[in-house]
């Protein structure tokens, strides 16, 4: 995503239901109806000089928060390869029967824009808004805006929130903005503190238990074998810890790093995955399902974000900004009772 230089973008682990069992509750999450918007166009590709990667795929470095780089060569990952869901990819009963979910066009941007540009951008066709609440590898930790009652406004405007914690980056991370925050040797530990960071920072701005929380984890190096163990521990450390405390874990992250990462360890079983996948890919169009480095079947329903542009100057009502585009079926924050 992105870290404003320009202007911006797993603890107790929950007991996993039986498989058998899984597949029921992801039904579940087709009863709550989503709040839809109007998708936001499709956009030219975004340029990108592409870099060569040994081991996993070419992939950009970003040094944004709101837009993590485009992925300049899709990255065909097994798709005749049979679906299996991680053990614990349905969350808990009670978690899920809170969730928001939301269908539509959203924007995230490092800033929390003012509540005066939050209602001209009404006028636009976006209804979801990515917000950057917590975290030490935020681009913009200084929010001038972003408040429990800034948060409560939007949400009586009729805007959808996509709260997005930004924390220690991968050892291999590519980004050399990010470099300065790059999780230690024991990233375990580490994610699981984090992820309880994340869920005590939502409740102070108000978003209630079985919203969902998203990490943002920039482009790494995912062919970096130690790295990649590394990284994953973190993962799915702060999985457990924000599953712990009733939230939902969402992963955001390049498709070709670390999308195709999480994918590669789902494919082999593992367990303390994130819920939902925001993935991003520019200049691909704006498809949810179409996505080369996931199963066709993976992360669904009501499980997908994808940012496919990014670095985008709009004007909406007279108030101008720099964002991020995104394709939203997910679970957001939940405010109400």
């Amino acid at each position: 995503m992105r870290s404003l230089t320009s202007i911006r973008p797993w603890c107790l682990g929950i007991v996993t239901p039986p498989l058998a069992v899984a597949t029921t509750l992801a039904a579940l999450l087709t009863l709550s109806p989503p709040a839809s918007a109007s998708p936001a166009p499709d956009v030219p590709t975004v340029a990108a000089a592409p870099e060569a990667v040994s081991g996993i795929a070419s992939d950009v470095a970003s040094d944004t928060d709101a837009a993590a780089a485009p992925d300049a060569v899709p990255d065909a990952v097994s798709q005749a390869a049979p679906y299996a869901a991680p053990a614990d990819a349905v969350d808990s009963p009670a978690v899920l029967a809170r969730a928001v979910h939301f269908k539509g066009a959203a924007f995230d941007t490092c800033q929390a824009p003012p509540l005066a540009t939050m209602k001209a951008w009404r006028s636009s066709s976006y209804r979801g808004v990515g917000v950057y609440f917590a975290g030490r590898g935020r681009g913009c930790p200084n929010q001038l805006h972003l408040s429990r009652s800034w948060l409560a406004s939007v949400d009586g405007m009729g805007w959808r929130v996509l709260p997005i914690f930004v924390g220690s980056q991968s050892p291999c991370v590519r980004s050399e903005a990010k470099r300065k925050v790059r999780m230690g040797s024991n990233s375990a530990a580490q994610g699981r503190t984090e992820g309880r960071q994340a869920a005590d920072a939502a409740e102070r701005l108000g978003i209630r238990q079985g919203s969902a929380l998203y990490l943002d984890m920039e482009a790494y190096d995912a062919g970096n074998s130690g790295c990649a163990r590394t990284t994953l521990a973190f993962v799915r450390a702060w999985n457990r810890a924000v599953r712990g405390e009733g939230f939902l874990p969402g992963f955001y992250s390049s498709a070709a790093s670390g999308v195709r990462h999480m994918e590669q360890a789902r494919r082999a079983g593992q367990s303390d995955l994130p819920s939902v996948m925001w993935f991003a890919r520019w200049g691909s169009g704006s498809s949810l399902y179409g996505e080369p480095a996931l199963h066709a079947d993976a992360w669904r329903p009501h499980r997908r974000i994808h940012q496919y542009a990014g670095n985008v100057t709009e004007t909406h009502g007279g108030r101008r900004l720099v964002v991020d585009r995104n394709t939203v079926d997910a679970p957001v924050a939940r405010f109400r009772p």
